[in-house]
Parts: C-alpha cells; structure tokens; sequence
C-alpha cells in the first residue's frame, strides 16, 4: 500500500534555530543542505519512511492554523514533549490518549508552526 503523504515541508523564518529545534526534541541529527537553491533539514528518511524537511523559503511562512502534519515519536512521547521548552517551542497539548491508536500531542515550534505529535500503540 502506498503512503498518503510522501513528503512534508516545514516552514522556518529563523533556519538554524528552527533545524536546532527539531535535532533537539527529536532526538536526531537534521543534515542541513541547499536544494534547488533553499536552505533544507532534511530529517531523517529511509526506505519506506516518509519524511520531510525544515525549510526556508520565500514562499512558506510558519503557522498554528491550517495543515496539521503529525510526526512519529514512537514509544518516546515524554521525552520529546520534556525538550520542547527548552529548544523555545511550547507545549499546546499534552499526551492524550486516543486508545486504540495510541497517544498524541500538540507543539508549537520555534518558529510558530503548530505540529502535531504522534506515539502509535506498542505492539
């Protein structure tokens, strides 16, 4: 089965912060490179994973309202939602439970996107 989504982009207007952000609650390493001449953190991505990047573009400006993406934290909700204060993001909703799917919560990040955040159930 193919994926709904094949690739997300995440507006920035401060692109090191933002890529500093996301390195730090997700716990990875974000590669920051240019394609097609805009500055991209690429998250990581492997065979059957959709992913996507931290961005800054002329045309894409951050914001809590409209599409919400969801990124997986697996069994590491607390830990993620512990760093996002400190990275200068906020904590707009704690874990909640959504049985039998899992948990989610929802972030505001450094640079004003509201995220959604996603620990699917253990199996």
């Amino acid at each position: 089965m193919q994926h709904t989504i094949t690739w997300f982009e995440i507006p920035a207007v401060d692109f090191d912060r933002a890529v500093t952000f996301y390195s730090t609650i997700l716990d990875v390493e974000v590669n920051k490179s240019a394609f097609q001449g805009d500055l991209h953190g690429f998250l990581p991505a492997g065979p059957g994973v959709v992913s996507g990047a931290v961005v800054l573009r002329d045309d894409l400006k951050p914001a809590s309202t409209g599409t919400l993406i969801y990124l997986n934290v697996a069994e590491r909700m607390a830990a993620t939602l512990e760093r996002v204060e400190r990275a200068g993001g906020k904590v707009l909703m704690p874990e909640t439970a959504i049985d039998p799917q899992g948990t989610f919560a929802f972030i505001l990040d450094s640079e004003g996107n509201r995220i959604g955040l996603h620990s699917p159930p253990v199996q």
